[in-house]
């Protein structure tokens, strides 16, 4: 039976290379011209702990993670009790035959993958022998895993030729086994590739060199789960004069440095995730009290406290809308997408230098680490803004008052033309501290309105007349994407709104919120955040929540949407 789209699981403990095999899946389905995405979920600890990793090929681009499971390679018993529960019918799941054996009658098959790989004389290749298992049960061309190896494997080094020899022939002893069990999932269509380049990255690095395409020249960051690559990615790529990474001590030091690098004109960053960001809270409210611009990516994670540090959620958007104590409303962008996530970096760094203040993207788990092939960015394409500078002979009134019907004043830059003093407390027009009520009312009514200069993200609305509105935010945009097409596919009246910018919110989105009947926001958390804020500006909101550290599944949000409708409408 042909297929447009398997998902393999690759499941067991970690270090067992099971990102590795469901990287080098995907990347060879994606050079063969298919849509590619990947999923991961392991424990914190570095080695050990079950751990699982998942790549969906399908002849059309990939929205999500999928309903279940065609393929499963369970590595030992624990991974085989705990996701055979998610095979699809008609699945069929592939176990470590040198770990443990299960009963005649099941579909499942066993294979010994060490053993043959070290008869190919190359112990390493073990995750080939399974992936040629694979390849025969969806039966995928193994040329195109052939010219994968050869690609992957072709370094200029000495021996580079026998590696490749022996990863093809473990792929082959792999297609032996499958062949043997009599075992068949569908055959996979032939791809239907698309007429543009493309490349296979995360959603960090694309957050990344979006990021660094608008000017971005400064980045300091901690270590932390899930954000820690987008530091390593800036210390790999954030070369040149004039640009500069760091690796400081602390989340709290993290903060002060970019504050530090933007008083200074510098386009500055840092990432962290939900602990991190709770340390930040103070400096962020210092650099929307001082405006002065930067970018911290909050890429969340399962909380509270340490929580569930490499399971995905939605679940710090209160934080991050609102991180510091008063009248504060941060710029938020969630990007739902590995596209998204390029183009929001850019867009925060660019928002960022426009407005002159702190901007936050909020990103996930989720998006962080999955891997997906996208259009090539044209870099050259992307907008590089810098803040508007003063000159000689300014006034030196920075913090003078504004109402949007001029351009935003100048920013001074230490060293050059005008007065600089930026501190936390209420300043007047200079920036000297006063706590003369008439100042404090006129630059809480300027912080506000700069909001009013942001513009240019993303955005989508279909049916939106319809009684019902779905609108996901962040990581949830894909599975409720394939929930709504299977909703209206069934007859279903409803419409569907998606913004990557959270606040502001575009007129467009905003207008279509006001007329809507009934919204019902997927995601990823238990209070139901966004749905939340959206009430606070008198839209009838209610969210759809799931809190297990999972993405959605879109058979379940099909479910669970129903149910909603079947309620009926709110007046």
């Amino acid at each position: 039976m042909n297929k447009h789209d398997f998902v393999i699981r690759f499941a067991g403990e970690g270090g067992q290379g099971l990102v590795t095999s469901a990287d080098a899946l995907a990347r060879a389905a994606a050079q063969a011209g298919y849509f590619v995405q990947t999923h991961s979920t392991f424990p914190s600890q570095i080695m050990g702990g079950p751990a699982s990793s998942q790549v969906r090929i399908s002849t059309t681009p990939v929205l999500c993670s999928g309903d279940g499971v065609d393929v499963l390679v369970a590595l030992n018993q624990y991974a085989y009790d705990h996701h055979n529960e998610d095979l699809l019918p008609g699945g069929v799941t592939i176990y470590n035959a040198e770990e443990y054996d299960l009963p005649e009658g099941g579909s499942y098959f066993g294979i010994k993958a060490d053993e043959l790989a070290k008869s190919t004389g190359n112990a390493r290749a073990a995750n080939m022998v399974t992936i040629g298992a694979v390849a025969k049960l969806i039966d995928f061309k193994l040329e195109e895993i052939d010219a994968f190896i050869t690609q992957r494997f072709t370094r200029g080094r000495d021996g580079d030729a026998e590696i490749i020899e022996a990863n093809i022939k473990a792929v082959r002893l792999g297609v032996d086994v499958a062949s043997t069990s009599g075992f068949s999932v569908g055959q996979l269509e032939a791809p239907n590739p698309p007429d543009y380049q493309q490349i296979v990255i995360t959603g960090n690095a694309a957050l990344s060199m979006g990021a660094v395409a608008a000017g971005l020249d400064f980045y300091a960051g901690y270590p932390i789960s899930p954000a820690t690559t987008v530091l390593v990615w800036m210390e790999n790529n954030l070369w040149g004069e004039g640009r500069f990474v760091h690796q400081v001590s602390s989340e709290i030091e993290a903060i002060n440095a970019i504050i530090g690098a933007g008083f200074a004109g510098k386009k500055a960053m840092t990432a962290t995730a939900g602990p991190g960001y709770s340390l930040m809270s103070e400096g962020l409210g210092l650099a929307w009290m001082a405006e002065i611009p930067l970018v911290v990516t909050n890429v969340q994670r399962g909380g509270p406290a340490t929580g569930l540090p490499t399971k995905s959620e939605q679940s710090d958007l209160f934080s991050c809308m609102h991180p510091a104590h008063g009248d504060i409303k941060m710029p938020v962008l969630a990007p739902g997408t590995i596209e998204e996530c390029f183009f929001a970096g850019a867009l925060a760094t660019n928002w960022a230098e426009r407005y002159q203040g702190p901007v936050i993207i909020v990103s996930e788990f989720g998006l962080a680490e999955r891997g997906e092939n996208i259009r090539r960015p044209d870099l050259t394409a992307i907008s590089n803004e810098s803040r508007a500078t003063v000159s000689e002979g300014d006034s030196g009134k920075r913090y003078d008052s504004w109402d949007g019907s001029t351009p935003l004043g100048g920013m001074p830059t230490p060293g050059g033309a005008g007065a600089y003093v930026a501190n936390g407390s209420e300043h007047d027009e200079i920036g000297d501290t006063t706590h003369l009520p008439r100042h404090h009312v006129r630059l809480m009514e300027r912080r506000f309105k700069k909001l009013d200069l942001l513009n240019g993200a993303h955005y989508e609305i279909e049916n939106a007349d319809a009684d019902v509105i779905i609108m996901p935010w962040g990581s949830s945009k894909g599975p409720a994407r394939e929930a709504y097409d299977r909703l209206c596919d069934q007859g279903e009246n409803v419409g569907w709104l998606y913004s990557v910018a959270l606040n502001p919110l575009p007129e467009e989105v905003k207008d279509i919120l006001k007329s809507a009947k009934k919204i019902i926001v997927p995601e990823l958390n238990y209070l139901g955040q966004w749905s939340s804020l959206l009430r606070m500006e008198g839209y009838k909101a209610e969210s759809i929540t799931q809190y297990t550290g999972l993405p959605f599944r879109p058979v379940d949000l099909v479910t669970r949407i129903i149910e909603r409708i079947g309620a009926g409408v709110t007046a």
